[in-house]
């Protein structure tokens, strides 16, 4: 991208076709060049669409060189002003090779053409395209373009377009490279190789116009080319386009090729590149890396073979011609794929010096833990490996065909550059000393044979007792799970079958077997009978035996006691652990609680309630009771719920038989709920029954109307229905009882006659 300013390009349109190819365009000694032509618009008379142009000092990116056009060439000088005059000749004619090239029905074309004969293998130039077609909805419809066409002289073949978009087929047109339209009927395409619409402090008369492009191509020396260049409109000749040739570009070059870089295709370490100029060994050459002025010592070649990464120069002389030319290409190298030869161990318990082998267990090994690398591929010989051919299928299987081979790894990193390695199998026989059985005592409730082990803190001592130090210990249930390491069992391993079981141990050294052998599990079991958890209780003051049974190896006791049996006579919880002739323990427990006589303290009662009277009794101890309200029928709870009125004796009783507390006296008072004063000597008064205990309780009897019409007493505990000599009627009655204990108590009764 560039900025433009108000200083305007200045065109000169008088220039021969000779004059702006010769000294303008190519004006070089390594090109030679004849037969030129220029055509296109001669309209108005004394003006052409081509000529020389210069920036005049501004800002255009060329300072001078050739302008083609599809109108007067001098139309081409800024500012920018929207249709300000066209190629309106439409006596002006299209070009049918552009028409070939672009695909397009063209119209004011002009023509530069030439013959080309270049003493070098490359030829480029720089370039910028512009047009009037940059507006509206233009490039959705016009494919105004440029072509750069070359072919050898006299050939019947068609021309090779060279003014495409970069890194593409395309060609350079309006159609192909535009900003995103207005109305957006079509896309924007190309955009980064658009440099800009135009306004009026454009130095050129155009609305919009490309970033510097370039054009490119490799010949032959010494061979004859016919060059055309040509700029067109697309089906009419409004809103016209131009092609800018920067001055001098058009040159030939030295071709080393494209760079090669860590982002685009370097170079494998350790392998060489030729760097060929493609020219007669005649010729005079120089080599240079890296910016020096000092030629590369000793090559003074057509070709130099670069090993390490640089920028590296080549410069031509054409003798015995005075041309000169340069060519220059930047050479990255990879970083070196460091590899590491390394041997694998399998254990070979036959001792045939076969096994199979797990190579990808030395992946890490071989790759020196570069996890950027590929995964290792693994042949069996090197010829394969270098060939990228038979390849080890299954590395995780892999069954050796001779005693300890020599296989070959072949790694890739992300550049697709390869190393190779070597990796050793080796069958190995260690001799393991025979295990002893490794035993258990079966520690479940139920003694079926089945345990646990803790195969690292229980086998795996045993196992490594005198073997090297750094060896790792692997288990598993059969012998080619431990060969081919599949299965392996966790480390806290519960034998599947009971009482006794082998399993197998694989000890390697890293990634490689040391040795395999089988090991005995063994689970004995302990069960004595009438082993369950008791509770004996004692007597406040008392004591009590604990024991099992005299049979067992040895007891011991949480107290420390050592005897089948001890005598306590303090509340705990005790334990004793016995052992069988097998080693194996059990432990059995003793809760032992104290009792004693309890205490009542008090009793609540809840009466005058009819059929929910009740009494709860209090009671201090540290026994199991039960209790009692006659001495006669015991409950667990204290509680006793739908008591009748009258005096009870409560008493609670040890459990354990520690005893009965002394009798507490408890009165349920309550109301009847009628009486029938008829004198059949049967309910013929209304009392409360055992006021006489409460000897200063009252009661007050009145009506509904809340007339007083008796009050009763210890004294005077009952009353007859009578008020003032006479009976009163049948009827509802109420009453208010003040206990001597504080209670007061309402309700009402009837009266039946």
């Amino acid at each position: 991208m560039f900025c433009v300013t108000a200083q305007n390009i200045v065109v000169d349109d008088s220039y021969t076709s000779k004059n702006l190819i010769e000294n303008i365009l190519i004006n070089s000694s390594c090109v030679s060049v004849s037969n030129f032509s220029a055509t296109g618009d001669k309209f108005p008379v004394g003006q052409n669409s081509y000529g020389y142009f210069n920036n005049n000092g501004g800002s255009f990116p060329f300072k001078e060189g050739v302008v083609l056009s599809t109108w007067g060439a001098k139309n081409s000088v800024g500012p920018f002003v929207f249709f300000r005059g066209d190629g309106n000749d439409s006596t002006w004619t299209g070009d049918s090779d552009i028409n070939q090239a672009l695909g397009i029905s063209s119209v004011n074309a002009t023509v530069l053409e030439f013959d080309f004969t270049p003493l070098t293998t490359f030829l480029s130039f720089d370039y910028i395209f512009a047009s009037n077609e940059y507006h509206d909805e233009s490039p959705c419809l016009y494919s105004d373009g440029f072509v750069f066409l070359i072919k050898e002289k006299g050939s019947t073949t068609n021309y090779q377009n060279i003014a495409q978009i970069p890194g593409t087929t395309t060609a350079v047109t309006t159609m192909n490279l535009h900003p995103t339209t207005p109305l957006g009927t079509c896309p924007a395409i190309n955009t980064n190789y658009y440099n800009g619409n135009n306004t009026i402090t454009s130095p050129i008369n155009y609305s919009g116009q490309s970033v510097v492009m370039n054009a490119q191509t490799t010949v032959i020396a010494g061979k004859t080319y016919h060059i055309k260049l040509v700029i067109a409109d697309d089906k009419n000749q409004y809103f016209d386009s131009a092609v800018f040739i920067k001055a001098g570009t058009f040159i030939p070059k030295i071709d080393l090729g494209p760079d090669r870089l860590t982002t685009n295709n370097p170079i494998c370490y350790g392998e060489s590149i030729l760097l060929d100029t493609k020219l007669p060994a005649s010729y005079s050459y120089k080599w240079f890396k890296d910016g020096s002025n000092i030629p590369i010592p000793n090559e003074s070649n057509s070709t130099y073979s670069a090993t390490d990464s640089g920028t590296y120069t080549v410069e031509v002389v054409y003798t015995p011609s005075t041309c000169s030319a340069t060519g220059k290409i930047k050479l990255e190298f990879t970083p070196e794929i460091l590899l590491s030869n390394t041997s694998l161990s399998q254990c070979d318990p036959d001792g045939d010096g076969i096994s199979q082998f797990d190579l990808t267990t030395v992946d890490n090994i071989i790759r020196n833990n570069n996890t950027s690398l590929s995964q290792v591929v693994y042949y069996e010989s090197l010829s394969d490996a270098q060939a990228n051919t038979n390849s080890i299928v299954n590395p995780r299987a892999y069954i050796n065909k001779t005693p300890n081979p020599i296989l070959f790894a072949r790694v890739t990193n992300t550049y697709k550059c390869v190393n190779y390695a070597q990796l050793k199998l080796i069958n190995v026989s260690n001799y393991i000393p025979i295990q002893n059985p490794i035993t258990t005592c079966d520690g479940d409730t139920i003694q079926d044979g089945l345990y646990q082990f803790d195969l690292n803190k229980q086998v795996t001592p045993q196992l490594l007792s005198g073997l090297p130090n750094g060896l790792i210990v692997n288990y598993y249930l059969t012998e080619n799970d431990a060969l081919f390491q599949n299965n392996s069992l966790p480390t806290i391993f519960k034998n599947t079958i009971p009482y006794q079981q082998n399993i197998y141990v694989r000890i390697a050294n890293g990634p490689n077997c040391f040795g395999i052998t089988s090991i005995t599990l063994k689970v004995n079991t302990f069960d004595p009978p009438n082993f369950q958890d008791e509770t004996i209780s004692i007597c406040d003051g008392f004591s009590a035996t604990l024991t099992v049974a005299p049979n067992y190896s040895s007891y011991l006791w949480n107290t420390g006691a050592v005897t089948n049996s001890i005598i306590t006579s303090t509340a705990g919880n005790y334990s004793v652990i016995v052992t069988g002739v097998n080693g194996c323990t059990k432990t059995k427990k003793f809760f032992v609680p104290i009792s004693g006589i309890a205490t009542i303290t008090g009793a609540t009662i809840n009466d005058f309630t009819g059929n929910n009277n009740s009494v709860f009794i209090q009671y201090t101890g540290f026994g199991n009771y039960e209790f009692s309200l006659d001495s006669l029928n015991y409950q667990d709870s204290p509680l006793f719920s739908g008591i009748a009125p009258g005096l009870y004796y409560a008493t609670a009783r040890d459990k354990n038989g520690c005893g009965i507390s002394t009798p507490y006296s408890v009165y349920v008072l309550d109301y009847p709920r009628f009486f029938t004063p008829n004198g059949d000597n049967f309910n013929d008064e209304w009392k409360i029954k055992n006021l006489d205990l409460f000897p200063k309780s009252t009661i007050i009897i009145y009506d509904r109307f809340g007339k007083i019409l008796k009050e009763l007493n210890s004294i005077y505990p009952s009353w007859n229905g009578i008020y003032n000599g006479k009976e009163l009627p049948s009827d509802d009655y109420w009453f208010t009882i003040k206990l001597d204990n504080g209670k007061t108590i309402k309700g009402h009764f009837s009266l039946k006659r």
